[in-house]
Protein backbone atom coordinates (compact mmCIF):
# COMPACT_ATOMS: atom_id res chain seq x y z
CA UNK A 1 0.00 0.00 0.00
CA UNK A 2 2.83 2.35 0.95
CA UNK A 3 4.58 1.45 -2.33
CA UNK A 4 1.45 2.36 -4.30
CA UNK A 5 1.14 5.67 -2.50
CA UNK A 6 4.74 6.51 -3.36
CA UNK A 7 4.12 5.71 -7.04
CA UNK A 8 1.03 7.89 -7.05
CA UNK A 9 2.94 10.77 -5.41
CA UNK A 10 5.74 10.43 -7.99
CA UNK A 11 3.23 10.62 -10.84
CA UNK A 12 1.60 13.69 -9.30
CA UNK A 13 4.98 15.40 -8.84
CA UNK A 14 6.14 14.59 -12.40
CA UNK A 15 2.80 15.75 -13.81
CA UNK A 16 3.09 18.98 -11.86
CA UNK A 17 6.60 19.56 -13.17
CA UNK A 18 5.44 18.93 -16.74
CA UNK A 19 2.52 21.31 -16.41
CA UNK A 20 4.74 23.95 -14.86
CA UNK A 21 7.51 23.68 -17.43
CA UNK A 22 5.76 22.47 -20.61
CA UNK A 23 3.72 25.14 -22.43
CA UNK A 24 5.10 27.92 -20.21
CA UNK A 25 8.68 27.05 -21.16
CA UNK A 26 7.80 27.07 -24.85
CA UNK A 27 6.42 30.59 -24.49
CA UNK A 28 9.30 31.74 -22.30
CA UNK A 29 11.85 30.47 -24.83
CA UNK A 30 10.71 32.87 -27.55
CA UNK A 31 12.79 36.08 -27.47
CA UNK A 32 11.05 37.65 -30.46
CA UNK A 33 8.89 40.73 -30.10
CA UNK A 34 9.36 44.29 -28.87
CA UNK A 35 11.26 44.89 -25.64
CA UNK A 36 11.69 48.08 -23.63
CA UNK A 37 15.29 48.61 -22.48
CA UNK A 38 15.99 49.06 -18.77
CA UNK A 39 16.15 52.87 -18.83
CA UNK A 40 13.02 53.15 -20.99
CA UNK A 41 14.59 55.24 -23.75
CA UNK A 42 13.94 52.74 -26.57
CA UNK A 43 12.15 49.58 -27.65
CA UNK A 44 14.18 46.87 -29.35
CA UNK A 45 12.43 44.62 -31.88
CA UNK A 46 13.86 41.10 -31.89
CA UNK A 47 13.18 38.77 -34.83
CA UNK A 48 14.61 35.60 -36.29
CA UNK A 49 16.38 36.36 -39.57
CA UNK A 50 17.62 33.31 -41.48
CA UNK A 51 18.18 31.24 -38.34
CA UNK A 52 19.73 33.91 -36.10
CA UNK A 53 18.17 36.39 -33.69
CA UNK A 54 18.64 40.06 -34.53
CA UNK A 55 17.42 43.12 -32.68
CA UNK A 56 16.93 46.70 -33.90
CA UNK A 57 15.63 49.93 -32.41
CA UNK A 58 11.88 50.03 -33.14
CA UNK A 59 10.85 53.06 -31.05
CA UNK A 60 12.65 55.98 -29.40
CA UNK A 61 11.50 58.06 -26.47
CA UNK A 62 13.31 61.00 -28.04
CA UNK A 63 12.94 60.74 -31.84
CA UNK A 64 15.62 61.76 -34.29
CA UNK A 65 18.69 60.21 -32.65
CA UNK A 66 21.89 59.43 -34.57
CA UNK A 67 24.74 56.99 -34.02
CA UNK A 68 27.14 59.79 -33.07
CA UNK A 69 29.46 57.64 -30.93
CA UNK A 70 30.23 55.16 -33.70
CA UNK A 71 34.00 55.12 -34.39
CA UNK A 72 33.17 54.62 -38.09
CA UNK A 73 32.85 58.18 -39.36
CA UNK A 74 30.56 57.08 -42.18
CA UNK A 75 28.00 55.83 -39.62
CA UNK A 76 27.95 58.81 -37.25
CA UNK A 77 24.98 60.28 -39.12
CA UNK A 78 23.11 56.94 -39.18
CA UNK A 79 19.66 57.21 -37.55
CA UNK A 80 19.35 55.21 -34.37
CA UNK A 81 15.77 54.22 -35.31
CA UNK A 82 16.15 50.91 -37.13
CA UNK A 83 19.77 50.53 -36.02
CA UNK A 84 20.85 46.93 -35.22
CA UNK A 85 21.53 46.35 -31.53
CA UNK A 86 21.57 42.53 -31.24
CA UNK A 87 23.85 41.06 -33.89
CA UNK A 88 23.62 37.53 -35.39
CA UNK A 89 22.74 35.70 -32.16
CA UNK A 90 22.88 31.89 -32.39
CA UNK A 91 20.91 29.45 -30.25
CA UNK A 92 23.00 27.61 -27.65
CA UNK A 93 22.45 23.86 -27.69
CA UNK A 94 20.29 22.54 -24.88
CA UNK A 95 19.42 25.88 -23.27
CA UNK A 96 17.11 28.80 -23.99
CA UNK A 97 19.94 31.25 -24.66
CA UNK A 98 21.31 32.94 -27.77
CA UNK A 99 24.91 34.12 -28.21
CA UNK A 100 26.26 36.83 -30.46
CA UNK A 101 27.13 40.50 -30.16
CA UNK A 102 25.39 43.55 -28.77
CA UNK A 103 26.07 47.06 -30.03
CA UNK A 104 26.22 49.74 -27.34
CA UNK A 105 25.36 53.06 -28.96
CA UNK A 106 26.52 54.91 -25.83
CA UNK A 107 30.17 54.10 -26.56
CA UNK A 108 30.01 52.82 -30.15
CA UNK A 109 31.42 49.40 -29.22
CA UNK A 110 30.43 45.78 -29.81
CA UNK A 111 30.42 43.29 -26.94
CA UNK A 112 30.07 39.51 -26.73
CA UNK A 113 26.57 38.95 -25.48
CA UNK A 114 23.89 36.45 -24.55
CA UNK A 115 20.14 36.89 -24.36
CA UNK A 116 17.87 34.72 -22.25
CA UNK A 117 14.09 34.95 -21.88
CA UNK A 118 12.93 34.92 -18.26
CA UNK A 119 9.29 33.94 -18.09
CA UNK A 120 7.24 35.40 -20.92
CA UNK A 121 7.75 39.10 -20.16
CA UNK A 122 11.45 39.64 -19.50
CA UNK A 123 14.65 39.28 -21.49
CA UNK A 124 18.05 39.20 -19.80
CA UNK A 125 20.93 40.77 -21.73
CA UNK A 126 24.49 39.98 -20.68
CA UNK A 127 27.54 41.54 -22.33
CA UNK A 128 31.25 41.02 -21.67
CA UNK A 129 34.47 42.73 -22.76
CA UNK A 130 37.20 40.22 -23.66
CA UNK A 131 35.42 37.54 -21.66
CA UNK A 132 35.32 39.50 -18.40
CA UNK A 133 34.05 42.83 -17.04
CA UNK A 134 30.57 41.50 -17.65
CA UNK A 135 27.40 43.48 -17.09
CA UNK A 136 23.80 43.26 -18.08
CA UNK A 137 20.26 44.44 -17.76
CA UNK A 138 16.72 43.17 -18.04
CA UNK A 139 14.34 44.27 -20.80
CA UNK A 140 10.55 44.15 -20.44
CA UNK A 141 8.24 42.81 -23.13
CA UNK A 142 5.93 45.39 -24.68
CA UNK A 143 4.63 43.43 -27.71
CA UNK A 144 4.92 40.09 -29.45
CA UNK A 145 6.11 37.37 -29.90
CA UNK A 146 6.20 37.84 -33.66
CA UNK A 147 6.11 35.33 -36.52
CA UNK A 148 9.10 34.45 -38.65
CA UNK A 149 10.01 36.96 -41.34
CA UNK A 150 9.04 36.24 -44.98
CA UNK A 151 12.64 37.23 -45.72
CA UNK A 152 13.68 33.89 -44.21
CA UNK A 153 11.80 31.98 -46.87
CA UNK A 154 13.20 34.14 -49.65
CA UNK A 155 16.71 33.62 -48.31
CA UNK A 156 16.23 29.85 -48.42
CA UNK A 157 14.83 29.95 -51.94
CA UNK A 158 11.26 29.08 -51.01
CA UNK A 159 8.34 31.07 -52.41
CA UNK A 160 6.61 33.58 -50.18
CA UNK A 161 3.19 32.37 -49.16
CA UNK A 162 0.43 34.57 -50.58
CA UNK A 163 -1.61 33.94 -47.43
CA UNK A 164 1.04 35.44 -45.16
CA UNK A 165 -0.18 38.63 -43.47
CA UNK A 166 1.53 41.86 -44.44
CA UNK A 167 2.53 42.41 -40.84
CA UNK A 168 4.61 39.21 -40.70
CA UNK A 169 8.05 39.98 -39.32
CA UNK A 170 6.84 43.04 -37.45
CA UNK A 171 4.65 43.07 -34.39
CA UNK A 172 1.17 41.80 -35.13
CA UNK A 173 -1.76 43.89 -33.89
CA UNK A 174 -3.30 40.67 -32.58
CA UNK A 175 -0.26 40.11 -30.36
CA UNK A 176 -0.04 43.57 -28.83
CA UNK A 177 -0.29 44.09 -25.12
CA UNK A 178 -1.77 47.03 -23.27
CA UNK A 179 0.07 50.31 -23.64
CA UNK A 180 1.77 49.32 -26.90
CA UNK A 181 -0.11 51.36 -29.45
CA UNK A 182 3.10 53.04 -30.58
CA UNK A 183 4.56 49.70 -31.70
CA UNK A 184 1.52 47.98 -33.18
CA UNK A 185 -0.89 50.58 -34.44
CA UNK A 186 -1.28 51.65 -38.06
CA UNK A 187 1.70 51.03 -40.40
CA UNK A 188 2.47 54.76 -40.38
CA UNK A 189 3.17 54.47 -36.64
CA UNK A 190 5.65 51.64 -37.25
CA UNK A 191 8.39 52.92 -39.57
CA UNK A 192 10.67 49.96 -38.82
CA UNK A 193 8.42 47.01 -39.74
CA UNK A 194 10.22 43.75 -40.59
CA UNK A 195 13.74 44.22 -39.23
CA UNK A 196 15.04 41.35 -41.39
CA UNK A 197 14.59 43.65 -44.39
CA UNK A 198 16.59 46.54 -42.92
CA UNK A 199 19.74 47.02 -45.04
CA UNK A 200 22.12 46.76 -42.07
CA UNK A 201 20.64 43.36 -41.22
CA UNK A 202 19.64 41.99 -44.63
CA UNK A 203 23.15 42.05 -46.05
CA UNK A 204 24.45 39.89 -43.18
CA UNK A 205 21.44 37.70 -42.48
CA UNK A 206 21.01 36.39 -46.05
Amino acid sequence: MLHCQRNIMRKVIFTGIFLATGPASALAADPTGDWKVADGVANIRVAECNGSMWGAVAWEKTPGGHDTNNPDVSKKSRPTLGMPILIDMKKKAGVDQWEGQVYNAKDGQFYSSTIKPVGSDQLEIQGCVLGFLCGGETWTRVAGPIPSSPANGMAKGTPKSPAAPKTTGSVSPAAKTSGQKQATAAPSADPVGDICLLPDIARFAH
